[in-house]
């Protein structure tokens, strides 16, 4: 049963084009997100899946496996799709180009969770929220999760949302951007068709809960977060150092 991590990186972001190739400490960031994916003890392989040649001869430069993939697609999941369509593995973990933080131990979580529970399509991590402050941003998507751990809803807003009383009482979880699937769900998710759900919260998740399928969530105690803007990179430099 094979299992490899693909970490999708494009050039194009709107906020902060070249991001993935951002120095944080003396390397790029694609570099430290890689590193962090080959310390997991379950992925037997890691790719990096570009749309751009600046990307692809920096990944070249520390020798890790890479692979050039359209510019047209409009998430890493579709980046994703077609960079292992031809690939015989079980299990891939989306692994995103922009989060210098994640931890290989919650890669692993998830790998796991999904060996455990066959039925299970895909998971994702969480991770307990208490900050009101981030509680209250719409760049932190929050979960609500069922008695098994399975994704209810996913929200920029506060959800659930507290009607009668402050927040104290209620857990609230941080969303991780980190996703492990079934290659065969893969297949099925790239003709799903975008749900206005997904459209309204710019949350591509959504597509798979909107379409009937489950999410299993897996908490996490190593928060993660990722770079959007120059501003984000010099808090997680400061993080890192």
């Amino acid at each position: 049963m094979k299992t490899i991590g693909v970490i999708p990186a494009r050039w194009g972001s709107k906020r902060f084009e070249g991001k993935v190739l951002a120095k944080i400490l003396g390397k790029p960031m694609i570099q430290h997100v890689w590193e962090r994916a080959r310390q997991s003890s379950l992925l037997e392989e890691v790719i990096i899946a570009c749309d751009d040649e600046r990307i692809q001869a920096q990944a070249k430069r520390f020798s890790a496996q890479v692979v050039m993939t359209s510019k047209d697609h409009p998430s890493g999941t579709d980046r994703i799709i077609e960079a292992v369509k031809d690939i015989d593995c079980e299990i891939v973990v989306n692994i995103q180009g922009d989060e210098p933080l994640i931890h290989p131990k919650t890669i692993d979580a998830l790998v796991q969770a999904l060996l455990v529970d066959k039925s299970c399509p895909m998971a994702t991590a969480i991770f307990p929220l208490k900050d009101k402050k981030l509680l209250q941003d719409p760049n932190v998507v929050k979960v609500v999760i069922d008695c098994l751990g399975y994704a209810l809803y996913f929200s920029r807003a506060v959800v659930p949302f507290p009607r009668d009383s402050d927040l104290a009482g209620q857990k609230y979880y941080k969303h991780i951007g980190l996703y492990a699937y079934r290659k065969s769900f893969l297949m099925t998710y790239q003709n799903l068709p975008p749900s206005s759900l997904e459209s309204t919260e710019k949350l591509e998740q959504l597509r798979v809960l909107e379409a009937g399928f489950r999410i299993k969530t897996i908490e996490t105690a190593h928060d993660s977060c990722g770079v959007d803007t120059p501003e984000d990179l010099k808090s997680v430099e400061k993080r890192m150092s």
